[in-house]
């Protein structure tokens, strides 16, 4: 049976509104528990690859509770955080901002209500999955993105070794819907990971939709043996196309 957080076409918004709604209050403490705390150092990552400069306009794009909008902010960014939930992004406008600037808005991914080319930096993190058109909101992503600029994504990613994947999905089809029924009271939100995985091109249908993109400059990260990965879009000063290259660590 397929979870009832997973829509396809016009209702996907509104389901995936309802879903986060639903688990912002424990969004941050189950993040941590599901991925023994390694999801703190995969955004460390993100940003260490952001090669942010001090004053650096900045986007999160569905920042959720703010943590890689107050990183970005942190290394020096003029850093937004765009949600379209408002229950998760009252628990971000609560964190304290312990260096830079950053300021959190409502918003749709597929429709920034930014000018083209205002942000150094785009980044979206576990967000790309669940918009309803992943190649609409990368162009979205690549308008507002300046020349020169890096756009990154950090998702869930499909391992290559058919053992590791099969443990890999066993482990979420499993474990974490037990552990969102013990922490939050909600199990059933915590298997639309698997289920939106399951429909999710992950790393080489992202490469394939980044590769679309004018000029882009794709790089790819594969962590842990491909549990998640980063992929990284740089955008030209000039109109040249580049070849995606991947690497493994």
């Amino acid at each position: 049976m397929s979870n009832p957080y997973y829509q396809t076409g016009e209702r996907r918004a509104g389901r995936v509104q309802d879903l986060f709604g639903a688990i912002a209050g424990r969004y941050d403490l189950l993040n941590d528990l599901q991925s023994f705390g390694l999801h703190r150092w995969w955004k460390r990552r993100l940003i260490r690859l952001a090669r942010i400069r001090p004053g650096d306009e900045a986007l999160d794009v569905c920042c959720g509770t703010g943590d890689v909008t107050l990183a970005l902010a942190r290394r020096g960014a003029k850093a937004m955080g765009l949600d379209f939930s408002e229950p998760m992004l009252a628990v971000a406008r609560r964190r304290p901002v312990t260096g830079g600037r950053a300021t959190f808005l409502q918003g749709d991914a597929l429709k920034l209500p930014f000018p083209d080319g205002r942000f150094a930096v785009v980044t979206i993190s576990y967000g790309l999955r669940n918009l309803a058109d992943m190649p609409g909101g990368l162009r979205e992503m690549w308008r507002v993105l300046g020349p020169g600029g890096r756009l990154l994504i950090l998702d869930f990613g499909k391992p290559t070794h058919p053992l590791w994947r099969r443990a890999y999905f066993l482990y979420l089809e499993t474990f974490v819907p037990l552990l969102g029924r013990f922490v939050s009271g909600d199990a059933v939100a915590y298997g639309y990971i698997l289920e939106s995985l399951r429909h999710y091109p992950a790393q080489s249908g992202v490469r394939e939709m980044l590769g679309e993109l004018a000029g882009a400059r794709v790089e790819e990260w594969n962590l842990l043996g491909g549990v998640m990965s980063i992929h990284r879009a740089t955008k030209p000063c000039a109109a040249t196309i580049q070849h995606p290259v991947a690497a493994d660590v």
